[in-house]
């Protein structure tokens, strides 16, 4: 009797269907490999070839296809192509190969008819399930988690993101570190000089991997001093923007949901965008205005997925630090996702992660020009509240800046003043950093009815009319 029949003397799953537990289930749609044979060709030179595998227990097939259809997009961006996916239902994953005996075996027969080099798992495998089962398929094994860490190292482009990239890399590598044959046996130690096996290599020294596990948490922990070196900079910055009481919003949302391309709508900004997960991983802050004239800060951040590692949200913390300190945040969703709510929940689930859950939120539902107005219905009763926006077409963006001025907080301080013409750096800043209500020009100055900050205003007294 196989690891996968005995489960079905097991009482507690007695829901799960027979036939969807004993089978192998494929998932259409994943197979991402081109049609040109030119292109193949080209292609092929630097694909990974992969085959997804899942497992699920909870919910239903459509949840659990959504997910493998996300890990394809995953892989893809990461650079590989996928050849297939194949779900197992199944109350647990098993503790040993993940799949269980039988259907591992049957995975490897499926890896040898595609010709596939890789199988990613829709999951973080424990470090001795990745070792079974890559000993049992005879081709390399990783999971969801290291295919997101792949695509962050890509993508990557400042000091402080390669730092936190390669910081969330080490802690994940660290408990994962396998011994290989002689590569990791004991070096000698004291009377020994041989080749570190047998008799007379038991000495004080250390074994490969207990070196490389030491030189990991060394560099960790120059990282972590790097990491920290990078915030008195953007704490510099943000003080600056707090002590020009310039109110600050972040735009947060899943990958891939549109967040640049809104950006650049509302600011005109420029920042790349790219049909791929994760195209944004450094934050992008760029200065705008309300219709009436007030400047805000607009930060564009890193998406989320679902299953985001962990590692991943403590290692850009410091980048999250854009979103806790924001006065409003921009949600965005993707109004054309097979699982919209989920994506919302993601989000959320990471925000209260970054303790920022209690900050103003504007819901987005972004391309919605790819949605029927029933589809629109079904959104609407997700989030009541939501405003419906295309980055692509500009509808709804000018809805979306008015629904900022009016949540965004005004300066505390209403004035009118009178300023010599030879001061008219102050004019200017109160552009810059107030809501000016009126401006007239007198014989004496520049007559200026603004609403500014209580430092501005402190600097402003002289010229003030009472």
């Amino acid at each position: 009797m196989t690891n996968d029949e005995s489960d079905f003397t097991d009482p507690t799953v007695g829901e799960l269907d027979l036939a969807d537990r004993i089978t192998l289930r494929r998932v259409d749609g994943l197979r991402t490999e081109l049609e040109d044979v030119t292109e193949v060709e080209y292609r092929q030179l630097r694909l990974e070839k992969v085959v997804l595998v899942g497992v699920y227990s909870q919910g239903n097939q459509e949840d659990a296809e959504i997910s493998m259809k996300e890990l394809a997009a995953l892989c893809e961006t990461a650079g590989a192509e996928v050849l297939d996916g194949v779900l197992q239902r199944k109350p647990h994953p098993d503790p040993a190969t993940y799949l269980g005996r039988g259907k591992t075996q049957e995975l490897a027969e499926i890896v040898q008819a595609v010709g596939a080099d890789t199988v990613v798992a829709d999951t973080e495998l424990a470090p001795s399930q990745r070792r079974a089962l890559e000993d049992a398929v005879k081709v390399k094994v990783i999971d969801r988690t290291a295919v997101i860490l792949d695509i962050f190292a890509q993508h990557a482009k400042s000091r402080e993101g390669k730092a936190q990239v390669e910081l969330a890399q080490l802690e994940y590598l660290l408990p994962r570190l396998r011994g290989w044959g002689e590569s990791m046996s004991r070096q000698a130690g004291g009377q020994v000089g041989g080749q570190g096996a047998g008799m007379g290599s038991r000495g004080p020294g250390e074994t490969k991997i207990e070196i490389d596990r030491r030189r990991i948490r060394t560099q960790m922990s120059k990282l972590r001093n790097q990491i920290k070196g990078f915030v008195p900079a953007r704490e510099a910055k943000r003080a600056n923007r707090l002590r020009n009481a310039v109110p600050s919003v972040a735009i947060v949302g899943y990958t891939n949901a549109g967040k640049s391309s809104l950006l650049n709508r509302i600011t005109k900004a420029g920042v790349l965008v790219e049909n791929a997960l994760f195209a944004t991983l450094d934050p992008t802050v760029r200065k705008t205005t309300t219709p009436d004239g007030r400047p805000y800060t607009l930060a564009d951040t890193v998406g989320f997925v679902r299953q985001l590692p962990h590692q991943l949200v403590e290692a850009f913390r410091s980048t999250f630090e854009e979103v806790t300190m924001s006065d409003v945040i921009v949600h965005v969703v993707d109004a054309a996702h097979p699982d919209p709510a989920k994506q919302i929940q993601t989000v959320r689930d990471v925000m209260g992660e970054v303790d920022a859950r209690n900050i103003p939120e504007i819901i987005v539902f972004n391309k919605c020009d790819l949605v029927e107005a029933d589809q629109r219905l079904v959104l609407s009763g997700l989030e009541r509240n939501a405003l419906f926006a295309s980055a692509f077409t500009g509808e709804g963006v000018d809805e979306l800046r008015e629904l900022i001025a009016e949540m965004i907080p005004v300066p505390d301080v209403e004035i009118v003043a009178v300023i010599p013409y030879d001061h008219g750096e102050l004019v200017n800043q109160i552009h810059q950093h107030g809501q000016v209500i009126d401006t007239d020009y007198v014989e004496s100055g520049t007559r200026v009815h603004a609403r500014v900050s209580l430092e501005m205003a402190a600097k402003l007294e002289i010229y003030v009319e009472h």
